[in-house]
Formats: C-alpha cells, structure tokens, sequence
C-alpha cells in the first residue's frame, strides 16, 4: 500500500503539477541546464522526466534528451505536450532504481530536487551508482537538491487553481519530520470541483530526504564519480552560502 500512496504523482496530483508547472516554466533551471549541457551531441537522461516542463525545451534546442518516469499519469501528460510541438523523444515508464538502456548516455539530469523523492538512504545511494553505470566514462550527473529547512511546511496550507469550468485544490498539511532518516512528510488531499460540485478527491503522502553537502559528495564519490562540485541557486561556480536555496551538484563517472 505504502508504495502507491508515498510519492505516487496520481492523475489528480498530476493535473495540478501541470497547472503548477506548465512545460517550459522556468525557476532558472531551464536555462542553466541549456548552458550546462550547450555541446553535448550525444544521449542525455531525465530519469524523473514529469511533464517534461524542462525535457521539452532541452530537446527543442536541439539536444537528444531520453525520459523516463515512474508515475504513467504524468508520463502520459509529457507524452501529449511533445506531440503538440511534434517532437518524440524516446519516452518509457521506469523508476530510478531499475530503469535500463541498451545504450550510453553522455549526461543524467535530475532536476527540480527530484532526487529526493528516494527517502531511503541506501537505495538512493545504490541509485547513484546506477546513474554511474547508465553514463560512458567522462558522462556528467547534474541533479539538484532543496535545502532542507526548505521541505517541511510550518503550517497547513490550500492552493488552488482554475482549468476551464474545473477547480482543483491542494490542501497541505504537514505531518512530520525525522530527523534521524532525514526526511519531511506531508499529507496531500486533491480535489476536482466543477460547478460547486466535488467530483473527485484523492489523498497522497509526499515524502522527502534532505542531504548535507559533505554527505552527498561522499554519497556521488563513492558511486564512482570523481570532480564533484556544488553549485549555489543555477548560478556556476558560486559556492552554496546561508541564503542558498537550491544547491546542484555536478560530477563526472570516472
């Protein structure tokens, strides 16, 4: 049960990130991932590809960007926003600790703190080394993380959004943190009304592990990448400082 409710991105969770974050929205990431990977010819994962709000407009200037995604409601929504611009990037259901290509890529990506969805220390671990593994020697890794004063909500809170004659709101609640695995939990209810009519709600727990930067360098070290930098706010070379907020860190598979 825990599997499908923990980070499951269901159809009403994703119609609202698409709402949320529409293909092409950019919090800077978009573009320092354009700049980051300018010259790269060869294949590129997105492992968490979403809604493809940052595969779509790396593919349309140009770069041959593979996604995968575990959630098929928000695989599907990717699938449809490259159709209308008419591109086809290869697109595949796969999750983070068993996707498999026959071939090499010259780069993995993980925006958006994606990465953090893999609470368990471990797994998240061995999955590094299978991005290692997923890379030709030389390959980059650039994945993002969020502070992690940044993941629990200090207090409840209701978004909504409109879509037509829909409605969809977001009620957050926070439910707690623990410290010793390093992880944020909040309970997410979603509702769809239209004309002052609940049509549909579901609940899902959205959980997160928080990283320390010695301990993600030692985490992407012992993976087998080697030349680990971290970058403050998608902007290069600037160090991470107390008024950072999202930290992205770049390795090479050595």
């Amino acid at each position: 049960m825990e599997k499908t409710l923990i980070n499951r991105y269901g159809t009403l969770a994703a119609w609202v990130y698409q709402l949320d974050k529409p293909v092409g929205r950019c919090f800077g990431d978009v573009a320092f991932y354009r700049a980051r990977l300018a010259g790269v010819t060869g294949p590129i994962l997105e492992p968490a590809a979403g809604n493809g709000r940052v595969l779509i407009p790396l593919v349309e200037a140009g770069l041959d960007v593979w996604g995968c995604d575990a959630s098929p409601e928000m695989l599907r929504l990717c699938e449809a926003a490259c159709r209308a611009r008419g591109l086809a990037p290869p697109l595949s259901q796969q999750r983070f600790e068993d996707f498999a290509y026959d071939v090499r890529f010259d780069a993995v990506i993980v925006p958006a703190g994606s990465f953090q969805l893999i609470t368990d220390a471990g797994l998240a671990c061995a999955v590094l080394r299978r991005f290692h593994g997923a890379l030709r020697p030389g390959g980059r890794l650039i994945l993002d993380l969020d502070r992690s004063d940044s993941l629990a909500g200090s207090a409840p809170r209701l978004r909504h959004w409109r879509d037509g004659a829909d409605v969809l709101t977001l009620h957050e609640i926070p439910v707690g943190t623990d410290v010793f695995a390093q992880t944020a939990e909040t309970g997410l209810r979603y509702e769809h009304w239209r004309d002052g009519r609940l049509t549909a709600a579901a609940m899902e727990l959205f959980r997160l592990r928080w990283w320390g930067l010695l301990e993600i360098d030692l985490a992407v070290r012992a993976a087998g990448f080697a030349d680990v930098t971290v970058a403050a706010d998608y902007r290069s070379g600037t160090a991470p400082g107390p008024d950072t907020q999202i930290l992205t860190v770049e390795a090479r598979a050595a």
